[in-house]
C-alpha cells in the first residue's frame, strides 16, 4: 500500500477519519463476493449494454464532451505546476488563473503566426501530386488499363438497369462551413478553459465529497490512494509525452532548417501535434514532410531528407527513450491503441484521435487499481518482453 504523505493527502486522511466518525454506515457489512461471482453472465451483458449506450450518448453530445474531455486531460497534465505554485504559497485562483492565462497566450503565439505559412503551403498541395504522378508515370500504362477494364465492367452490369436520377445536394458554401467551424473551436476553447479554471480551483474538494459519502474508513483510504496513484500516473504520462513531443519537434525543425526547408517552426509544431498521436501521426509528419520537400527540392533525396531525419529521431524516441521513461506499466497494446485512434476519430474527429491514447491510458490505470477490472488492464497493456 502507498502510504499518505504530504499536507494535501494528510488533510484528505484528517476528512476520512472525520466522516468515519461523523457519517453512519449506511447499511450493515456484508461478506465479500467472489470476482467469478461477480462476473457472471448477467453482469456482462448489462455492462455491454450500458457502455454502448454510454458510447452513443458520447457520440451525440461529442460537442460538448470534448471540452470536458480535455479540460480534465489539461488538469491532469498542469498538476505539478500547481503544486509547485502552492509550495512558494501562491493562492489557487491566483495559480490557476496564471496558468490558464499562459495556456492561452501560448496557444495564441503558435496558432496565428503558423497559419499563415501553413495556408501557404496547403493551397501548394495539387503542386506536389503532380510531382509525385511524374515519378510514378512508370505505373500509368497498368493503372489505366485497369480504369479501363473496370468502367468496361460497370458498363456491362448497367445494361438493363434503370437510369440513374442525378440528386443536386444543396448545403452551405466554404464561408458558411469556415464560420461555422471557427464559431464552434472558439465555444469549445471557452468551454476548456472555464471548466480547466475550475477544476485547478477547486482541487481536491470532488474527492473530499465523494469520500464523505463512503461507508467505511477502509474504503475511504482505498479511494484517496487509488486516487493519488491514478493522478500521479496519469500526470507523469502526460507531463513526459509532451516532453518527447517538444524535443521531438525541435528537433525535426532544426532539421527541416538544416535541410533548406522553409518555415522550420511550422515544421517542429506538426511533428510536436502529430507524435501525441502514436503509429499514424508520425506516418502522416512523414508523409506531410515528404510533400513539403518535393515543393521544395527537385532531387528526390533532398526532398526525402527532412522526413528521414524525422522517422529516425521519432523511431528512437518511441522505442528507447520514452518507453525507458515511461517504465513498462504505461505499455499499451498497439492494436489496441491503432483500434482506440480510429474508433475515437470516427466519435470525436480529429480531438477524439489526439484524445484516444491518453484515455486509453487512463482506463488501463483505473483497471490496474480496481481489482474485478485487473483482467482488463492486464489486456490493455503491452508485451512486458518488448
Amino acid at each position: 500500500m502507498i502510504r499518505l504523505a504530504g499536507p494535501r493527502e494528510r488533510s484528505l486522511a484528517d476528512t476520512a477519519d472525520r466522516a468515519a466518525r461523523e457519517v453512519p454506515p449506511a447499511r450493515a457489512p456484508v461478506e465479500a463476493v467472489p470476482v467469478e461471482a461477480v462476473w457472471d453472465l448477467t453482469t456482462i451483458l448489462l455492462c455491454g449494454i450500458f457502455g454502448m449506450m454510454a458510447l452513443a450518448a458520447l457520440y451525440f453530445v461529442r460537442e460538448l464532451a470534448i471540452p470536458i474531455v480535455l479540460a480534465f486531460m489539461l488538469n491532469a497534465l498542469l498538476q505539478p505546476a500547481m503544486r509547485l505554485l502552492s509550495r512558494v504559497a501562491v493562492p489557487r485562483v491566483v495559480a490557476a488563473l496564471a496558468l490558464v492565462i499562459l495556456l492561452l497566450c501560448l496557444l495564441v503565439a503558435v496558432v496565428f503566426p503558423l497559419s499563415g505559412p501553413a495556408a501557404g503551403w496547403f493551397a501548394q498541395a495539387p503542386q506536389a501530386v503532380m510531382k509525385l504522378e511524374q515519378w510514378f508515370s512508370a505505373l500509368k500504362a497498368p493503372l489505366e488499363q485497369f480504369a479501363r477494364v473496370s468502367a468496361g465492367v460497370e458498363k456491362l452490369a448497367e445494361n438493363g438497369a434503370e437510369p440513374v436520377i442525378p440528386v443536386t445536394v444543396k448545403g452551405e458554401g466554404l464561408g458558411g462551413l469556415l464560420f461555422s467551424g471557427t464559431r464552434s473551436f472558439a465555444a469549445g476553447l471557452f468551454t476548456t478553459m472555464l471548466l480547466l479554471f475550475f477544476l485547478l480551483v477547486a482541487g481536491d474538494m470532488f474527492l473530499r465529497r465523494l469520500v464523505e459519502l463512503l461507508p467505511s474508513y477502509s474504503d475511504r483510504k482505498q479511494l484517496i490512494e487509488m486516487s493519488r496513484e491514478i493522478e500521479r500516473s496519469i500526470s507523469r504520462y502526460l507531463v513526459t509525452v509532451t516532453v518527447m513531443n517538444l524535443i521531438v519537434g525541435a528537433i525535426t525543425g532544426v532539421a527541416a532548417y538544416a535541410s533548406g526547408l522553409s518555415d522550420p517552426v511550422l515544421w517542429g509544431t506538426v511533428a510536436f501535434l502529430l507524435n501525441y498521436i502514436p503509429i499514424i501521426g508520425p506516418l502522416c509528419c512523414t508523409a506531410i514532410l515528404f510533400l513539403a520537400g518535393l515543393l521544395s527540392f527537385d532531387s528526390a533525396w533532398s526532398a526525402a531528407l527532412p522526413a528521414g531525419i524525422y522517422l529516425v529521431v521519432h523511431m528512437v524516441e518511441a522505442d528507447s527513450v520514452t518507453p525507458m521513461l515511461l517504465a513498462k506499466r504505461f505499455t499499451l497494446n498497439p492494436v489496441l491503441v491503432i483500434i482506440s485512434i480510429v474508433f475515437w476519430y470516427w466519435m470525436w474527429g480529429v480531438m477524439g484521435a489526439f484524445l484516444a491514447v491518453p484515455m486509453l491510458a487512463a482506463f488501463k490505470l483505473v483497471c490496474d487499481r480496481v481489482a474485478p477490472l485487473a483482467a482488463i488492464g492486464h489486456f490493455i497493456g503491452g508485451d512486458p518482453r518488448e
